[in-house]
């Protein structure tokens, strides 16, 4: 074969294999849009949406499962948690949930859902193999902020109208203690180390503090901004950063993030993002930090490096919850 045949030979084999192996798949953050009943994807390279899909009514809390195979959504107003397959947008079956399912966390080995059902006082546990509930514990009035410990030992539910975080022993499915915090919390976060659980209250304006082993309360965080009313520093969603250092707090009405050192607990910055601002979620390599704009019907995408906003994305209507999946 003459040298020419064969750089023709082997151009035609690098563009064949190239073909064969498609586009480069990149990172994805999946937004629950209220009332769209819907869920948009967003490619985390091109900042764009690249697909939305039909859900159950009113989809708020959602999340991926370990391994990244499925997708758990609560169907708000289906009173179910819904379960896709994230490589086709169907949805697989519905898990029993109990009524009006808002948000959840999803335990370490990856088998059971706890779920806050708002109507019932009451979280509800369910095995995402079995499809059964196993488990149904009486919290305070409104349930909806959840959260576990990175060693899935102790589940937080944190109701709206009793004002108190419920401390779960995972083991037991029982109420080891409960801890006033002020009015309206609406999000548990434990910290990287699971020594610190914060929690957020809309209504009292405060992030609360606490030492996971005693359920002490460490410290109070409060916000201001110049020319926003008290009344609007609503904090609501939460987000540690990997490295445990700062907390990303989203301030509701406010329309912005505050960024809180941990070991100060004091608040550093605020970002400007959309307009009412739900929750957060950390791009897979954590160089991006996505909010949901309940009422601006958008994303904002926020360099964490720098702290600045560089993309606002159009969703769908209300905006709440957001997950991260990785695709490599």
């Amino acid at each position: 074969m003459t040298p020419r045949r064969c750089l023709l030979a082997l151009s035609t084999s690098l563009t064949l294999a190239l073909t064969l192996a498609g586009p480069a798949l990149a990172d994805e953050i999946w937004v629950t849009n209220e009332l769209d009943d819907t869920i948009s994807v967003i490619d985390v390279d091109t900042l764009a949406v690249t697909a939305t899909y039909p859900t159950g009514q009113r989809p708020r809390g959602v999340t991926f499962s370990r391994d990244f195979s499925r997708l758990y959504i609560c169907a708000s107003d289906s009173n179910a948690v819904q379960v896709m397959d994230p490589e086709t947008g169907e949805i697989l079956h519905d898990l029993p949930s109990g009524a009006d399912p808002e948000q959840f966390v999803i335990s370490p080995d990856d088998r059971l859902l706890y779920i806050a059902n708002e109507d019932d006082a009451i979280t509800t546990v369910v095995d995402t193999e079995s499809r059964k509930v196993v488990a149904q514990i009486d919290v305070g009035i409104e349930p909806e902020g959840m959260g576990i410990s990175p060693d899935g030992k102790i589940q937080i539910t944190t109701s709206e109208t009793t004002n108190m975080a419920h401390w779960i022993d995972t083991e037991t499915q029982q109420i080891i203690a409960n801890t006033l915090v002020d009015s309206r919390p609406r999000h548990a976060e434990f910290s990287p180390d699971g020594k610190e659980l914060w929690v957020s209250a809309e209504v009292g304006g405060t992030v609360s503090i606490f030492d996971v082993a005693t359920q002490a309360e460490l410290a109070k965080i409060s916000f201001a901004l110049p020319n926003i009313r008290p009344e609007k520093l609503q904090p609501v969603g939460m987000r540690f950063s990997p490295d445990g250092a700062r907390v990303f707090v989203a301030l509701g009405p406010a329309d912005h993030i505050a960024v809180v050192d941990v070991a100060t607990r004091a608040v550093t910055d605020y970002i400007l993002v959309g307009r009412r601002v739900w929750h957060l979620a950390f791009s897979p390599d954590n160089t991006k930090l996505f909010t949901t704009n309940g009422v601006s019907g958008d994303v904002t995408v926020i360099d964490v490096a720098s702290l600045t906003p560089v993309k606002t994305i159009k969703v769908g209507r209300f905006p709440w919850g957001a997950s991260a999946r990785p695709t490599d």
